[in-house]
């Protein structure tokens, strides 16, 4: 096995190529549980029958955990978005279709969703009643049971050259509700300085889901909080300002 192509660098791991798979290398002070939970959410996913890479090994490289998957050789749809600027629309759009097959999925062994965010709201750096108000509104919205990916952006979309999409990182997936996912994905293109993106992206997810926009806004106060316990001080300060910004009542 060689770790001499490194594909990605993230804040706790590193991602190699290995010829025809990817190896995820977990730093020292990750969570064990965490990897096994990861691994094993991907492997539920797997049986859903959605277009994702099939883990292939569960190991430990040089004292670290580490995920062995398929290699997906192709491009992301972030990486086709800045080569083919007039095709941005299309893109999201293409972005918007894989969400929604994502989504047209359960997988009851998954966490749930609302679990999760209530959690990581209880972490939050907000006051005790601001956090209470989240819990409060977030018990309140619908519970659904449909996969949701939990990180979906365009550079978690491989698509391959045959024109084949691959969805990676299932870090994050949950199972809840669609609208929350959706919320995510978009503050994610406001995270990447995309707010155009952002709009386009929401109009396409509401009109093709027949979702009302203002019930996706709802959910991205409680999103965003749930969100700002991980990431750096600049994405904090920047989730935390969206608590505010939407009136949800």
């Amino acid at each position: 096995m060689k770790l001499d192509r490194v594909i990605a660098v993230r804040n706790n791991k590193t991602i190699y190529r290995d010829g025809d798979t990817c190896i995820k290398v977990f730093n020292d002070d990750y969570s064990k549980a965490d990897v096994l939970n990861e691994a094993l959410n991907q492997s539920r996913v797997e049986e859903t029958g959605l277009n994702i890479p099939k883990i292939l090994e569960v190991t430990r490289i040089d004292g670290k955990w580490a995920i062995i998957s398929e290699f997906i050789k192709g491009k992301t749809l972030a990486q086709l978005m800045e080569e083919n600027p007039d095709k941005k629309q299309t893109y999201i759009e293409q972005l918007v279709d894989i969400q929604l097959e994502i989504q047209s999925k359960t997988c009851p062994l998954l966490n749930k969703l609302k679990d999760k965010m209530n959690c990581k709201i209880s972490a939050c750096e907000l006051d005790a009643t601001t956090r209470y108000d989240l819990h409060t509104r977030l018990d309140g919205m619908p519970k659904h049971n449909k996969v949701c990916h939990g990180d979906l952006n365009p550079s978690n979309i491989i698509i391959t050259n045959d024109n084949v999409p691959y969805i990676i990182d299932w870090a994050h997936v949950t199972q809840g509700n669609a609208s929350a996912d959706a919320a995510r994905t978009y503050l994610l293109f406001w995270l990447n300085g995309d707010i155009e993106g952002a709009r386009v992206y929401l109009d396409l997810f509401c009109a093709k889901s027949n979702t009302a926009k203002q019930y996706v806004q709802k959910w991205m106060p409680i999103v965003a909080a749930s969100q700002s316990v991980k990431g750096n001080e600049k994405e904090r300060e920047f989730l935390l300002s969206w608590v505010d910004v939407v009136d949800y009542e």
